[in-house]
């Protein structure tokens, strides 16, 4: 399956704008690609104005995403703000070309930019089939936590779509691959460039690794791009038949 992982520049709360630059982005991916990650509250930047920014489910973001996905022919995904049932959610959404779709909401709100005031977390796992792939997804601050992100035999490929902060950049670069190496899986990991309306600044970062913990595809600091790697099934579960950590791993049950 080929994976593309896409590092733009957000514009702040600017839903139009940010359509149109990932649209620039995405139309040389067409027939190139099978997946393509946005990063975290791709169509907003990292704003608590959920009140002004906010969607039900199903409607413009989610519309956008599902004409990407047909004209593309390739899946998509990225997070961004949802309102359901007088709660927001800062939802990772997942759309085939044929339509159908999967989410997750964000379980760990990073509270030191109070998002925890703002949102509301969610408690189920997600793991969807695309491919032959069984893929997890996770949202930013999700990495930190490693017992989130298990894989308990049931995973192929992690995705991260992040606002990761260019100041905390080494743990980013870090943490991916200590995700890689520890649940013998492929991790694509999408994060923004430019600086948001906070005044935080963002790097990038965005790379594809290996179940190793190799990079085999790592966007260059600063510039807007995509980045793209054929990942192969074949090869991954050869890598864990010779090496099969998981028979020793430990048995553990994640409380909600």
């Amino acid at each position: 399956m080929k994976v593309s992982v896409l590092q733009p520049d957000l514009a702040w709360e600017d839903k139009s704008l940010n359509f149109s630059r990932l649209e620039n982005l995405i139309l040389p991916l067409y027939g190139k690609t099978d997946l393509i990650i946005l990063p975290e509250l791709f169509s907003t930047g990292f704003t608590m104005n959920t009140d002004l920014l906010a969607e039900e489910p199903e409607k413009e973001t989610y519309n956008w995403m599902r004409d990407v996905a047909k004209r593309s022919n390739a899946g998509i995904c990225g997070s961004y703000i949802i309102k359901e049932e007088d709660n927001y959610y800062n939802r990772f959404v997942f759309v085939e070309p044929a339509g159908n779709c999967s989410v997750y909401d964000k379980r760990h709100l990073f509270s030191p930019g109070e998002e925890n005031l703002h949102f509301f977390p969610g408690n189920n796992r997600l793991i969807f089939n695309f491919k032959g792939f069984r893929i997890a997804p996770y949202i930013c601050y999700d990495l930190r936590f490693p017992v989130w992100s298990r894989n308990k035999n049931d995973t192929d490929l992690i995705i991260y779509v992040a606002n990761w902060p260019s100041s905390r950049k080494n743990a980013w670069n870090i943490l991916l691959k200590a995700r890689a190496i520890e649940n013998q899986c492929f991790v694509a990991a999408s994060n923004r460039i430019g600086t948001d309306g906070m005044g935080l600044h963002y790097s990038g970062d965005s790379v594809i690794i290996d179940p190793r913990g190799e990079v085999i595809a790592a966007a260059d600091n600063g510039p807007e791009q995509s980045v793209t790697a054929d990942l192969s099934l074949n090869e991954l579960n050869k890598f864990r038949n010779k090496f099969p950590v998981f028979k020793d791993s430990d048995s553990f049950t994640i409380n909600p």
